[in-house]
């Protein structure tokens, strides 16, 4: 049997050795574009722009002043009450009308003082018309003394209550009315100063309720 020949391997050619570099060239690149690198947060060099616009979207409340504690604003007032009550109108028509004009301002009076205090101090005046047409005559006249005196008390501490003189109280009804009739011009005084508490009253309830 012949003896085989060795093979000499040939000499790789200039373009194989380019083609092979250049596949191991583009491995590289594709194994370093698949590298995961990890996350870095921001530097304290570079501004946190989501930070600063949640600060500026927050109210800065210590500068604040403290909330005011202010009173409860009054309730509206129903209806406008009258206030042009004058003991001169008062004395002459009801000379003309017999007596009906002052039971009529009276009687207004009587729900005006109602309707401003009642819900201050839980009370209630009787109705004028019932005290003239039959609890004062039932009394024999000693309920008029009551009720003359609940009401000018009442009306001044509401007057009171309301931040303005006490322009009217029970000691004016006794002085004026009771004790003054004795000179009288005394009940004409009473009943000018609670005309005019009336007025006052009634004027600041239509103002501020």
């Amino acid at each position: 049997m012949a003896p085989v020949a060795a093979v000499t391997p040939m000499p790789p050619s200039p373009r194989h050795d380019m083609l092979i570099r250049h596949r191991r060239t583009m491995g590289e690149e594709d194994n370093v574009e698949n590298q995961q690198f990890p996350y870095y947060p921001q530097t304290q060099g570079q501004p946190n722009t989501q930070n600063q616009s949640n600060t500026q979207n927050q109210p800065n409340t210590q500068n604040q002043p403290p909330a005011s504690t202010a009173l409860p604003p009054l309730q509206a007032p129903v209806g406008q009450r009258k206030t042009n009550r004058g003991l001169l109108k008062f004395l002459l028509l009801g000379l003309i009308t017999f007596g009906i004009y002052d039971i009529v301002v009276m009687t207004e009076s009587t729900n005006t003082v109602n309707l401003i205090a009642d819900r201050y101090d839980g009370k209630k005046t009787m109705h004028y018309c019932l005290m003239f047409f039959l609890v004062g005559w039932i009394t024999a006249g000693i309920a008029w003394f009551v009720w003359w005196h609940r009401i000018s008390n009442r009306i001044g501490d509401e007057l009171e209550r309301r931040g303005h003189a006490r322009n009217l109280s029970a000691s004016d009804y006794w002085l004026w009315n009771v004790l003054g009739s004795l000179i009288i011009i005394g009940p004409f005084i009473y009943m000018y100063k609670f005309l005019h508490a009336m007025n006052e009253l009634a004027e600041d309830y239509n103002q501020r309720g």
